[in-house]
């Protein structure tokens, strides 16, 4: 079960720029991991994670599997692409299968690159893009609405649940406001119909500011207004510079990487800090599974439940589930290690019911 993020923007703004790093550094990556299958326009990139070196370290591992995220580069959208202008019905079609969005924003003058727009301006080029997603899914949701208004009115129970959260997305849409606005105010089982109606301006953003190769230290005016936009919008957003990345992941070595970055002032890439923000837009949790063959990290949605977290690892586990022994990080390094965990008294059964805490380090018991 992966996790992805779309990578949208106009024409012209670093997209490509900024994909083809990342997938450059999926491609270094792959010597290490497995499953670094690279499509066309897909990339997975493993999460940086110091706990997972300290864990493989004390267990003495002899292999590290780092979890990993999932990066979609969807074709570059141009006003009108609701209405199938450009490669607009392909882009929609891409976008409503992603889990976030990433939306890079033009941040830096000159260069040679012509903005499409005639002008850089990234809070209207934010805009565009999304009234342009606005469009979209009110057009599907209202095509879709009245139907299921009138199957809610023969006391059909799943369309009476549908139309609850139909309605108010409708209503955001009209009052020109992205259907993420309606979600905090969601029960959990209608954020799941939400998710199932394929709702574009539903999914949570990161607005990504990029901006020129001096300036990726500290911002500039432009990634600054960025960031009064996404904190108005309760979002976040990274400062980078594209043009920096693409040369960061074409270096060997770790080494080489630090020492080029810290000439710019910066003391890690970019990616990492899109990584982190992904993850945490997404709300995601790292799990460990610790032993000498190999230190591995997993992802879950926070609130997952123990059972879930096993069935990540293997549908077998989840289904004949019996308990999870647990550690949390800290007990497991504080006391070097299962073996001193278990003497020190730190070392948990779990049940079913119990709610995976980020950092956990599981070892579960199945019965198939």
């Amino acid at each position: 079960m992966g996790f992805n993020c779309g990578i949208v923007g106009l024409p012209n703004v670093g997209k490509s720029t900024l994909f083809n790093a990342l997938t450059a550094t999926a491609a270094a990556q792959a010597a290490n991991y497995p499953f670094c299958t690279i499509e066309p326009n897909v990339g997975r990139v493993a999460v940086p994670d110091a706990r997972l070196d300290k864990l493989a370290a004390i267990a003495q591992s002899a292999k590290i599997v780092p979890t990993q995220l999932e990066f979609v580069d969807i074709a570059g959208l141009v006003r009108g692409a609701s209405k199938g202008e450009g490669l607009g019905n392909q882009f929609l079609a891409h976008i409503r299968e992603v889990d976030a969005i990433i939306h890079v924003l033009r941040c830096f003058e000159g260069g040679g690159v012509t903005h499409v727009e005639g002008s850089v301006d990234p809070v209207r080029d934010a805009e565009t893009v999304e009234t342009e997603l606005m469009l979209a899914d009110l057009d599907s949701l209202e095509k879709r609405l009245s139907n299921t208004q009138k199957k809610a009115k023969t006391g059909d129970k799943e369309s009476i649940e549908q139309v609850a959260v139909m309605e108010p997305a409708v209503a955001a849409l009209q009052a020109g406001k992205p259907v993420r606005t309606i979600v905090p105010g969601l029960n959990v089982e209608q954020k799941k119909i939400l998710k199932q109606l394929q709702v574009i301006t539903s999914k949570p953003v990161l607005y990504v500011a990029n901006v020129g190769e001096d300036e990726a230290a500290k911002g500039n005016a432009l990634s600054a207004k960025v960031a009064a936009k996404a904190k108005a919008e309760n979002t976040d957003s990274v400062v980078i510079a594209a043009a920096i990345e693409s040369e960061v992941a074409q270096l060997g070595t770790d080494e080489e990487k630090k020492e080029f970055l810290s000439a710019l002032g910066l003391d890690e890439p970019g990616l990492n800090k899109i990584l982190r923000a992904g993850y945490h837009l997404l709300d995601l949790v790292t799990f460990f599974t610790v032993g000498p063959k190999e230190a591995k990290a997993w992802t879950v949605h926070r609130g997952a439940h123990a059972p879930e977290a096993a069935g990540v690892i293997h549908t077998d586990f989840e289904r004949g589930f019996i308990k999870a022994e647990t550690i949390a990080y800290a007990d497991y390094i504080a006391h070097n290690g299962e073996h001193g965990a278990r003497e020190a008294g730190k070392l948990r059964q779990e049940g079913k019911e119990y709610v995976v805490h980020d950092g956990d380090v599981f070892h579960f018991r199945f019965n198939v």
